[in-house]
């Protein structure tokens, strides 16, 4: 199978990680553009090179394509940058232009503005630093209580007017797409929402695109690798499983829906069957009372019960923590094995991350029809080595990026998860948006 992937950024776990999955089956071909056309935390994507690469793409079977990339250039860009609407929809009106040439199979998505509950201002414009909190607090009251927020009064006008016609600009884009899809453009159209709340002007936003037509999904940086999961031909069937069964209703950090159905909508759109008895069972270990988070001091239970490695096909979503994995869980999944029967694990930022990345691993695995197994384990080394190694490890011993630092500390981790997989393990680390956040992991 021939797939085209546009990836929203440059970061590992959206430019990296769907070629590491993609390995997995030598007869795949993923066709991707060169890293340098992409943007980062501070550079836009260069549009017209992206153009340039999905006009000269040779015949693919499947086209992934986060809209975002393609209008603003990227994710991050969707909230910053400064061009009019107008602006913005002559250039998707190029884009759909070149789409509507390919016969290929589109999966699209599209993000709704997020409304983050801080003053950090790293991924967002600059007067986030001071104003962000109080955005929020107002779009969450305006949306709750049915009438404009007199926390209106508090903020400078001319930042709360630029912040609603950036939020007025990219709604009006988002309604454009679902025009396109209801004209046939798109095999599946997502519009995504990330750092939820139960109240705001993106869960506003969100009800009136689902009462258009639109399909509105959790999540956001897993969706292409969902929706290139749910471009495999083929079917499977999943069975989840979770450690805390009674607790499957609570809500994950970042999220607006319960564990059960966070698993639940990521099984759907990649295409999987939800059954009793599927191909693969999908291990939860979920949280009860709430989702922890190490790196943000929130604690919660680890894992207590017993891990006996399964006799059928699994895989494994550890979410009892946000941004990290359990140190407790990984010590008895490790003192326990693998096997053969064994299709993944993620413990990666949001439990949408992890469900969504997971799952488009297993079934590549599933499907394949020229299985590497080198491939899925050196995926499953990475994964280890970021989710659990850094993230809840290492990471806390680091004051800021320093490539020499993480070197020396990963090396006991290195041992372990190559002694875990049964494959030699030389690791090279680096920082590519010079932040903690996030890690790459490049086996050499």
């Amino acid at each position: 199978m021939k797939i085209g992937f546009l990836p929203i950024d440059n970061r590992p776990v959206c430019y990296t990680l769907p070629r590491q999955i993609a390995q997995i089956d030598g007869s795949a071909e993923l066709f991707i553009p060169e890293r340098k056309l992409l943007g980062d935390l501070t550079k836009y994507a260069d549009v017209q090179g992206i153009f340039d690469w999905l006009e000269n793409l040779p015949p693919v079977d499947a086209l992934i394509i986060p809209l975002d990339t393609a209008a603003y250039g990227g994710l991050i860009s969707s909230r910053r940058c400064p061009e009019t609407f107008e602006e913005i929809k002559t250039r998707i009106e190029r884009l759909k232009e070149i789409l509507e040439k390919k016969n290929a199979r589109i999966y699209a998505f599209s993000s709704i503005m997020r409304i983050s509950n801080n003053n950090i201002n790293e991924e967002e414009k600059e007067y986030w630093n001071r104003w962000g909190k109080k955005i929020f607090d107002y779009s969450y009251q305006t949306h709750k209580n049915g009438q404009e927020s007199c926390i209106a009064n508090i903020i400078p006008s001319d930042i709360l007017d630029d912040y609603l016609a950036t939020r007025r600009r990219n709604f009006e884009i988002n309604k454009i797409y679902l025009e396109w899809q209801k004209g046939g453009l798109f095999d599946t159209l997502i519009f995504s929402k990330d750092d939820c709340a139960e109240y705001g002007f993106n869960v506003q936003e969100a009800q009136t695109l689902e009462k258009l037509g639109g399909f509105v999904k959790t999540g956001a940086d897993e969706i292409p690798l969902t929706l290139l999961a749910k471009a495999l031909s083929g079917d499977i069937s999943i069975s989840p499983v979770f450690s805390e069964p009674d607790e499957k209703d609570l809500i994950s950090n970042y999220e607006d829906v319960s564990i059960e159905k966070s698993v639940q909508g990521q099984l759907e759109l990649a295409g999987c069957k939800i059954a009793e008895e599927g191909d693969i069972r999908l291990f939860v270990n979920n949280f009860r009372t709430a989702q922890g988070e190490i790196v943000m001091k929130r604690p919660t239970e680890p894992f207590t019960g017993n891990w006996v490695r399964p006799e059928g096909n699994y895989m494994i979503a550890d979410v009892r923590f946000a941004n990290g994995a359990d140190n407790a869980f990984v010590e008895k999944f490790m003192e326990a094995g693998t096997g053969e029967n064994f299709y993944g694990y993620s413990a990666w930022n949001t439990s949408a991350n992890s469900f969504g990345s997971l799952i488009c691993a297993a079934k590549f695995k599933f499907l394949a029809k020229k299985y590497n197994d080198i491939a899925f384990k050196r995926l499953q080394a990475v994964r280890l080595l970021d989710d659990w190694a850094y993230q809840a490890n290492v990471r806390q011993m680091l004051s800021s990026p320093d490539t020499e630092k993480i070197t020396e500390l990963m090396k006991p981790y290195e041992k372990r998860v190559a002694e875990f997989l049964g494959i030699d393990i030389r690791a090279k680390y680096s920082f590519p948006w010079n932040r903690l956040f996030e890690v790459e992991i490049e086996l050499i």
